[in-house]
């Protein structure tokens, strides 16, 4: 069961943290910390009980076992344990395996040598959006939060700015721990960690990396017992090392649409596309709705305009900053991946700069392909909101579920309440059939898009009278040529992006031509996660 999340004025945690960070996990970020030459306990990941053992077997006792999962508080959540003896850390391990913390399951435990310490400190680098620029923390106190430390004890803790072009010199290092108190050699060794800590920072676009604690064991050591990374999600496409297998920072473990959508995100640069699963394993009925909002302010005053009326909300979606039809398409199709939501809702600020047809062009597309069987209302206020408008209502009037579309002058309440209505007096038809495959052109005629293919059949398109794909594509890269339609431009910059994927070439064609020209936009995972749900659910 996915996290469910109470819609509110209060709390859109999704809202708050999209788009900023992918975090990793303690292991990950040791490693890194470990590779730039900082000290880390010796240890490894286990992910079952017969490798913990082993671990242990390699490490000796005692040891500590920590869960793996993006939440805080681990230990006073029992995450963290402790074991003497190899039975004890076995016993242990079963009872954190599988274990529920916040909205994760336990699968993987971090396995050290527990370390003697003499001595905690606090270290780290924060992306600090008011200065525009690194901010670099050091306390002489460690193990709690750094909140925590500042308020309790402000002159053990010291801070600087750091010039990105400069970076931390060592001198600037070692003056931030002098400032805390702390002199001779070890004022240099912990000055020595600052240093790499920012080329960790620098290295992989870290928005945050703080060691807590930073210990100084018995033995002498300096040693990062624990730490926290963060990496700037738009950073994360130069790092394929990192395995980072989503760039956001979910309060529970990413599901499999949460995924699929993101990839779309990251492989087209052009506009937002948000999209996190609220909810999974409802049924038919029960009020969900598929959300598709436009920028986050009018989301969420959208939001609440649905949900006094009575609906859930199956997922969050903002498709904003001007994206290509394309990209919408991409984002309905998934929202409707959603099976079992009764309504498909779309509203955003009303107020949008960005042209408005290019997304109703977008859900007409997956509506269509969809063969829509459950109403839609979409509020298209913005520029050009009256094109946008026609384009939907007129190219899904056949579909057999009702769409409506709205402009900025329509509220979002008037458009819930539609909504509301639309649902109460649909009676779908139990004979309802995905619109039927196209069939394969007879003389096919392809070029390559920035995520897509353009795909015309020149058998239908030189008997068609009207051409207008050539007067609909508003790039002007067609042109006639033996009365059929190929590129006016070079195949390579079609493919770097001179074709927008505007997709006014397929419906104008599919409504006031001959249905020779089709744009395949593919969506990686989709047709395998709906081949798996209808498979689990058949059984």
């Amino acid at each position: 069961m996915v996290c469910r999340v109470v819609v509110d004025k209060e709390s859109y945690p999704y809202l708050e943290k999209r788009g900023k960070v992918a975090r990793l996990y303690e292991y990950q970020g040791k490693s890194l910390l470990q590779k730039h030459g900082i000290t880390i306990p010796s240890g490894k990941v286990a992910e079952s009980v017969a490798e913990v053992r082993q671990i242990v077997a390699q490490l000796g006792v005692p040891v500590v076992m920590k869960i793996q999962v993006w939440a805080t508080g681990r230990a006073e959540l029992g995450g963290i344990q402790f074991a003497d003896s190899l039975q004890e850390a076995a016993q242990k391990a079963e009872r954190l395996f599988g274990m529920q913390v916040k909205n994760f399951v336990v699968n993987k435990l971090l396995v050290e040598e527990r370390l003697a310490i003499e001595n905690e400190f606090y270290a780290g680098i924060i992306i600090d959006d008011t200065l525009g620029q690194p901010v670099i923390l050091f306390s002489s106190v460690g193990g709690t939060g750094i909140e925590d430390i500042a308020r309790r004890y402000p002159d053990k803790v010291a801070k600087w700015p750091i010039d990105v072009l400069e970076g931390l010199r060592d001198y600037q290092a070692r003056n931030l721990v002098r400032r805390t108190g702390i002199g001779g050699k070890l004022q240099m060794r912990l000055a020595d960690v600052l240093v790499k800590l920012w080329e960790v920072v620098r290295t992989y676009e870290a928005r945050a990396a703080e060691i807590n604690p930073l210990v100084v064991t018995k033995d002498g050591k300096v040693c990062a017992a624990d730490c926290r990374i963060t990496i700037d999600d738009y950073a994360v496409f130069r790092h394929p090392e990192l395995d980072i297998e989503i760039a956001r920072e979910f309060d529970r473990p990413p599901t499999k649409l949460d995924k699929i959508a993101y990839n779309v995100e990251k492989n087209d640069y052009r506009g937002t596309f948000y999209f996190i699963q609220l909810e999974d394993g409802f049924k038919k009925g029960e009020g969900y709705i598929g959300f598709h909002g436009a920028g986050g302010g009018g989301s969420m005053m959208s939001m609440d305009a649905v949900t006094r009326q009575g609906f859930k909300i199956a997922n969050f979606t903002d498709t904003s900053g001007n994206p290509p039809a394309s990209k919408v398409y991409r984002a309905a199709k998934i929202i409707l991946a959603q099976r079992n939501i009764d309504a498909y809702f779309g509203s955003g600020s009303g107020v949008a700069s960005q042209e408005q047809f290019h997304s109703a062009r977008g859900l007409v597309k997956a509506f269509r392909e969809e063969n829509l069987s459950i109403p839609a209302v979409i509020r298209l206020g913005g520029n050009q909101e009256d094109l946008a408008v026609e384009i939907l209502t007129q190219y899904t009037r056949d579909l057999p579920a009702p769409v409506e579309g709205y402009k900025k002058d329509d509220s979002a309440d008037f458009c819930a309440q539609r909504l509301r209505q639309l649902v109460d007096e649909y009676r779908p038809s139990e004979s309802l059939k995905p619109s039927p495959q196209r069939p394969a052109p007879k003389q096919p005629y392809s070029f390559k898009t920035l995520t897509g293919t353009v795909i015309f059949d020149h058998a239908r398109c030189v008997v068609c009278e009207s051409k207008i794909c050539i007067q609909a594509c508003s790039p002007k890269i067609l042109k006639l040529e033996d009365d059929k339609p190929i590129l006016a431009i070079s195949e390579d910059d079609a493919q770097k992006g001179k074709c927008t994927e505007c997709l006014a070439c397929e419906l104008e064609c599919e409504f006031h031509g001959n249905k020779g020209v089709y744009v395949d936009l593919p969506i990686p995972g989709l047709k395998e996660y709906l081949q798996e749900r209808e498979t689990s659910q058949t059984r």
